[in-house]
C-alpha cells in the first residue's frame, strides 16, 4: 500500500467527473503506488465514466439541498449516511498515514494568537463539484485532512461555495473565478481545466474509422454534453431539410443523449445528408479533433475541450442557470474569436432560425472557420492536469 492517499469527491455530471479522472490519471502516472479512490453520485453517468477506469469508487446517496420540508429531511439523512461512509474510509487511510505538529496563527481583533495541532499528511481530499462533495469534505475537515477544490466554472456552484470554506487550495480554470475564493484568503491557482490525456495527442482518423465516416467530407458535430440537450436536438432536427443542401461536402455526427436517442434517430429518417446518430461517444478527444464545426452547450469542460481540439464552435448555453455560467464560459471563446453564441430561447422557431443564420454562414466560410480554430490556440491549456497533480502530491507530503 502506498504512502499517499487521494480521495476525489463529487459527481453527477461528466463536467465534474472527467476533470477529476484526468488529474487522477496524472497522479497515478507520477506515483504508481498512490492509492486513489472516488466518492461519486449514484447517477449512471458517474458509473459509466469511472467503470472504464482502473480507479476504485464508492457511490454515495447524498442528495441536493432543498428547503422543502420532506426533501430537506431526505437531504439530511443522506448527508449523514454519506458523511459516515466517507469518515470510515478516511479513518482507515489515516491509520496508515502520517501527521505533523504545527503552530497555526489566528488573528482576532487585531491580535495574533497561535494554536497548536496536528495536520494529517499522506492523505488529501479533492472536491470536484456536485452535492456529493460536501459530506466527504466535511469529514476531511473534521480530521484535519488537507482539502483541495477543483472549480472549472467561471462562477462556482453551490457545493463548491460550501466546500471552499474548508479548502486549503483552490484550482480554477478562469482567472475571473479566483475572486470568489480570494475573499476567503484561499490559495488560488489558475491552472486551467484538466482534460483527459488523449486531448494532447488526438487521433481524428480513429474516430472517423470507428464511426464509418467519409474522410472526404467535413464533419458537423452536434452534442449536448454528457446528458444531451433536447433543445439543441430539436433545433438541429428542424433544420435537416436545409442541411441537405450541404450533403455533397458535409456529414453530421449527432450525439443525442441516452434519453433522446430514438427520437433524434427517427428525425433523420428522411435526411439526405450523411449522418451518424449516437446516444453518447466516449472518445471525445478524437471526435472533436476530427470535427470541422461543433454545435453544443458551453459547460466549463466543453469549452475547454473545444479549445484544446481547435474546433470552431456555435455555443448554445444552458439558459436556466441563475448565474448564467455557461454564457460566461462561452464568452471566453467569443472574446478571442473562437466561437459564436446562439441563445437557447424558449420559442422553438426563433431558436432554430437564429441557429441557422450562424450555422449556414460558418459551413460556407472555410476561412472564417480557420480564424476561429486559430483563436482556440490562445486559450487552450493542455497542462492543467499535470500541474494540479504535481501540486496535490506536494500537499500529500505536507508542502
Amino acid at each position: 500500500m502506498g504512502d499517499r492517499h487521494f480521495f476525489f469527491a463529487g459527481g453527477g455530471t461528466g463536467g465534474h467527473i472527467y476533470p477529476a479522472v484526468a488529474v487522477a490519471e496524472q497522479i497515478a502516472r507520477l506515483d504508481p503506488a498512490a492509492e486513489i479512490h472516488f466518492f461519486c453520485s449514484t447517477r449512471n453517468i458517474d458509473r459509466h465514466i469511472l467503470g472504464q477506469t482502473a480507479f476504485k469508487y464508492t457511490a454515495l446517496s447524498a442528495r441536493a439541498f432543498s428547503i422543502r420540508p420532506k426533501a430537506f429531511i431526505e437531504f439530511g439523512k443522506s448527508f449523514l449516511v454519506s458523511y459516515r461512509v466517507a469518515a470510515e474510509a478516511l479513518d482507515a487511510s489515516l491509520a496508515s498515514g502520517r501527521a505533523s505538529y504545527e503552530m497555526r496563527p489566528a488573528t482576532e481583533k487585531g491580535h495574533t494568537r497561535y494554536t497548536a495541532g496536528f495536520t494529517q499528511q499522506g492523505t488529501v481530499v479533492i472536491g470536484v463539484g456536485g452535492f456529493v462533495s460536501a459530506p466527504v469534505c466535511l469529514a476531511a475537515h473534521k480530521r484535519r485532512v488537507p482539502i483541495a477544490l477543483l472549480n472549472t466554472d467561471m462562477v462556482p456552484g453551490r457545493a463548491n461555495r460550501l466546500v471552499a470554506r474548508w479548502a486549503n487550495d483552490v484550482f480554477v480554470q478562469f482567472q475571473e473565478a479566483g475572486q470568489y475564493f480570494a475573499r476567503r484568503k484561499k490559495r488560488v491557482h489558475v491552472f486551467g481545466c484538466p482534460l483527459r490525456g488523449r486531448f494532447s495527442h488526438p487521433q481524428p482518423e480513429e474516430a472517423k474509422k470507428q464511426l464509418g465516416l467519409d474522410s472526404r467530407k467535413k464533419i458537423l458535430l452536434v452534442t449536448g454534453a454528457s446528458s444531451g440537450a433536447e433543445n439543441i436536438n430539436n433545433a438541429v432536427c428542424s433544420l435537416l431539410a436545409k442541411l441537405d443542401s450541404f450533403m455533397d461536402d458535409w456529414q453530421i455526427v449527432h450525439l443525442a443523449g441516452h434519453n433522446n436517442y430514438e427520437k433524434v434517430r427517427d428525425c433523420y429518417n428522411d435526411a439526405r445528408i450523411e449522418h451518424k446518430v449516437l446516444s453518447y461517444f466516449d472518445n471525445m478527444a478524437d471526435l472533436l479533433a476530427a470535427a470541422n464545426l461543433v454545435i453544443g452547450r458551453s459547460g466549463a469542460v466543453s469549452v475547454a475541450e473545444y479549445a484544446a481540439a481547435g474546433v470552431p464552435s456555435i455555443c448554445m448555453p444552458y439558459p436556466h442557470h441563475k448565474d448564467r455560467q455557461q454564457y460566461l464560459n462561452a464568452g471566453k471563446l467569443v472574446e478571442i474569436g473562437a466561437a459564436v453564441i446562439v441563445d437557447d430561447v424558449p420559442n422553438e422557431d426563433d431558436r432554430a432560425q437564429w441557429l441557422w443564420e450562424e450555422l449556414e454562414k460558418l459551413m460556407q466560410d472555410e476561412k472564417a472557420r480557420q480564424v476561429m480554430a486559430e483563436g482556440c490556440r490562445i486559450v487552450a491549456n493542455l497542462q492543467a492536469d499535470l500541474k494540479i497533480a504535481e501540486k496535490l502530491l506536494k500537499m500529500a507530503d505536507g508542502e
